[in-house]
This record gives C-alpha cells, structure tokens and sequence, in this order.
C-alpha cells in the first residue's frame, strides 16, 4: 500500500528542524511584527491626534486672537468717534454752526383790558453767534428768560395780530438777550411756537 502524506515544502532556511520548531519561529515572527505594527499605529494615531490638538488649539487660538482684535479695532473706532463728536460739537458750539440752545416752553400772562385772563406760549431758540459755547448761554438762560419775562408781560393781545408782530418780538427778544449777555453772545432768536390763549 502506497502511503500519500501531505506535502510541506521547507525553505532553505529551515531545513533540519522539524515541523513544530517551524511553527513556533512562525509564531514569533508574526508576534514580532505585531508589535511593530501595533507601535506604528500607535505612532501614527498620536501624531493624527497632536496635529488636531494643534490644529484646534491653533484654530482656537486665532479665532479668539481674531475675536478680541476685531473687538479692540471696534472699541477704538467708537473712541474716534466719539472723540470727532466732541470735536465737532465742540467746533459747531464754537463757531456756532448748526448749534442751538433749545428753551423749553414757557406761558405768561397777557395784560387784557377787559381783565379776562390770557396767555400766551412761547417755545424759542436762541443761536450763539461765532465763538460762543452751546453750554455757557445754558448756563446764563435764567438771566435771559428773567429779562423777558416784564416784556412778555406788557404785551397786549392786539400786540399779537399779524406777521409784524412775529418779527417785532423777535427784535425785543434779541435786544434784551444782547443787554443781558453782552455783545457778540446771540446770533439770533428763532421762534419756534407762539400761541395766544
């Protein structure tokens, strides 16, 4: 009887051992080379890991960098403007343009002849001639309105009829705004309401 046994073809390297000694250098070889793989992918999943943690830190970094440099740039572009406000104001209040000193609404007493009561509103601008300060007439507006108020006072309620008496108290006001403050310190008055009641 003819036996077949099953064939093992042995590399030069391997000749003279046997069959389990080839097995186990096998074995060793292919735990060798797990580790070094294993080491590898270990390598290779660290090094992925840092550059993300760079990359975000970096990210991070740039965008809070970024943030808080666009933050300063609009802090200091509100400062400027803020600081051309007050430049304008202060050269608009000086050179008294486009600057008016707002007087609040006011109502006084009308001499009638027949003793009923009436009034009258007035609601007036004043505007600061050239070099003249909005908040220093601010200051001075209870010695102006103190002048107006005894001619305020006298008006009659025939004094109001027509446009001439629009233009006639605006001179009075204007000659007693000038007697108080002195010259040069009102350009003009504007009358913005005047109502007889």
């Amino acid at each position: 009887m003819h036996r077949r046994g099953v064939g093992v073809q042995i590399s030069e390297g391997h000749q003279g051992m046997s069959s389990p000694e080839i097995i186990e250098e096998g074995a060793e070889a292919a735990n060798a080379a797990k580790p070094k793989s294993k080491k590898k992918l270990i390598i290779i999943i660290g090094a992925a890991a840092g550059v993300l943690l760079l990359g975000g830190g970096g990210g991070a970094a740039f965008m809070l960098t970024g943030s808080s440099a666009k933050a300063e740039s609009a802090k200091d572009a509100h400062a400027e403007k803020k600081d051309e406000k007050k430049a304008e104001g202060g050269e608009g209040a000086a050179a008294g343009k486009d600057a008016f000193l707002d007087v609040p609404a006011f109502m006084v007493n009308l001499r009638s002849p027949d003793g009923q009561a009436r009034f009258l509103k007035l609601h007036f601008m004043i505007v600061p001639a050239d070099g003249v300060a909005v908040d220093d007439l601010k200051e001075k507006l209870p010695l102006v309105l103190d002048a107006y108020q005894p001619f305020l006072r006298e008006l009659r309620p025939e004094d109001l009829a027509g446009s001439a008496a629009v233009f006639r108290i605006k001179e009075e006001m204007m000659v007693r705004a000038t007697a108080t403050l002195g010259d040069g310190q009102v350009k003009d008055i504007l009358i913005q309401d005047l109502v007889q009641q």
